[in-house]
């Protein structure tokens, strides 16, 4: 007869106990490790997840109105988003307290531009360290933002490191405008 340590027989008996331990999220499937049966978190793609996301919201909002709920106008905005950072064209050049961005591109990314430069000129304007403007040249738009103080080269240096991109993604405003849009109290920008 082979005799096991106290400690060994504890941790074999507690083995298929630890087998059988769920965390938050794991779905159990017979004959499959945990491992296999943890439910991942990211929907995949990005709008992908963004849009799964503003589903759930909706889902779990009793007072969802849901004739008036457009998946669709976030989808084509999100599309939008895409171009724009992905497939436009961005000239730079350094103005007195900031930057100025030319921002072009052909068929649906220059209407895509079109479509969301000035709204972001807005937000960044209505934010208290920036000064934006916008306007039309060929096959786009010239974003021009600067510090909101004379003077203040922190926020200039903030505004050249950001670049185009980092500007864009400024602020808190682009997760509520797109649960306004899907819930289709919110134009398309």
């Amino acid at each position: 007869m082979i005799r096991l340590p106290a400690l060994a027989l504890l941790s074999l008996a507690a083995a298929p106990l630890a087998a059988q331990v769920h965390t938050p999220g794991m779905v159990h499937t017979p004959g499959m490790t945990h491992a296999e049966t943890a439910v991942p978190k990211e929907g995949g793609q990005s709008a992908f997840a963004a849009i799964a996301e503003i589903v759930a919201i909706l889902d779990a909002d009793p007072n969802t109105d849901w004739p008036k709920v457009n998946i669709e106008g976030l989808r084509q905005h999100l599309i939008d988003m895409d171009d724009v950072v992905m497939r436009s064209e961005v000239g730079t050049r350094a103005v007195p307290g900031g930057m100025t961005f030319d921002v072009t591109g052909t068929g649906r990314v220059a209407a895509a531009i079109g479509r969301m430069l000035p709204a972001h000129a807005k937000e960044l304007d209505g934010m208290d360290r920036y000064l934006a403007t916008t306007a039309p040249i060929a096959n786009g738009i010239r974003l021009t933002v600067t510090a909101a103080a004379s003077g203040d080269t922190t926020t200039a240096a903030r505004i050249k490191a950001l670049g185009f991109a980092g500007l864009l993604a400024e602020g808190a405003h682009h997760q509520p405008h797109h649960l306004m849009m899907a819930r289709g109290v919110g134009g398309h920008h």
